[in-house]
């Protein structure tokens, strides 16, 4: 049997000249490094390098698209200012492109939270699919934010009949799936409307939205229960649950319960706190969120990075 060859010496530039340690970037860690005529370094902080964690979790690589469907069986608990802030966040951090789509049955308002490009809708999108070639064919049909986020409206005009039905969205997603690498879905609030089937059957991670109060938080599991019952157990399993403050303060509810309850049937849960920002319903910008808010939803985005094809949980 001939030798084993013996391996190559490593020479990358980490292994011949070594990790270089990152200068600290605020706080009295930064003042002491630059007093110091960049001779001390003590590193960054552990909140810091707790926050780059986070952005190299949303930065995952992703191979082929990844769907997520939100949800909601009660209004007004700010399913679309989640999926709004959501896709923003993905798509501030990430390099590829990102899509959320307006399912609602109904006249929905995703297109409200980003800058109107366009008057186009799903509609116009599903009427010249065959037309679509290239990501510029695509793109006359969004409008897109600051963040780079990409909104496809919902039909508004309230004299169109017409039901958005499962085999539209299974053609909206077949259209999408080639020039997106992540496509959100606002949901409508009911379960039973037509596209609901298709969303479910080709989403790959469900985020189901809750607000503060006991009657959003009964209806978040209610949600979960006819998910269960109608043969979606998996998906709930593997769900995300939001806790969205819609209101500056909770009242008397104790949040933690919420929390608890909702831990024990969902993969993970996370709270978004109020922002007066998004209680205007208007465009977003995240720049214009609170620290805390955005905390919240780098937090969120990076659990749901964490469920991307071959991402350890």
């Amino acid at each position: 049997m001939p030798p084993v060859p013996t391996p190559h010496l490593d020479l990358s530039t980490v292994a011949l000249l070594g990790q270089p340690k990152k200068a600290p970037s605020a706080g009295w860690r930064k003042w002491v490094y630059v007093a110091s005529f960049k001779t001390i370094n003590v590193g960054e902080s552990p909140k810091v390098i707790h926050r780059e964690n986070l952005v190299n979790q949303v930065r995952r690589p992703l191979h082929g698209c990844y769907r997520i469907a939100l949800l909601s069986l009660k209004g007004g608990v700010g399913k679309t200012t989640i999926t709004a802030t959501l896709g923003a966040t993905i798509a501030s951090i990430r390099g590829d492109r990102v899509v959320a789509v307006d399912a609602n049955p109904d006249r929905g308002t995703l297109s409200q939270k980003v800058p109107l490009e366009t008057p186009a809708t799903v509609r116009h999108l599903l009427r010249d699919a065959e037309g679509i070639q290239s990501y510029s064919d695509v793109r006359r049909y969004t409008s897109q934010g600051p963040s780079r986020l990409e909104v496809l409206a919902s039909e508004s005009d309230p004299a169109v009949s017409e039901a958005f039905s499962s085999e539209d969205y299974t053609r909206t997603l077949d259209v999408l799936e080639r020039f997106y690498s992540l496509v959100l879905t606002d949901c409508g609030t009911g379960l039973m409307h037509s596209a609901m089937s298709a969303v479910l059957a080709k989403a790959d991670a469900l985020v189901v939205i809750s607000s503060g109060s006991v009657d959003g938080a009964r209806s978040a599991s209610a949600t979960l229960d006819w998910l269960d019952a109608h043969g979606h157990q998996d998906m709930v399993r593997n769900s995300i649950a939001v806790i969205n403050a819609v209101r500056p303060r909770s009242g008397k509810v104790d949040m933690q319960k919420v929390v608890d309850h909702f831990s024990r049937r969902c993969r993970a849960v996370r709270l978004v706190p109020f922002d007066p920002h998004l209680e205007e319903g208007a465009e977003i910008s995240l720049d214009r969120l609170r620290p805390q808010t955005r905390e919240a939803l780098l937090e969120l985005a990076a659990v749901v990075a964490s469920g991307f094809p071959g991402a350890p949980r």
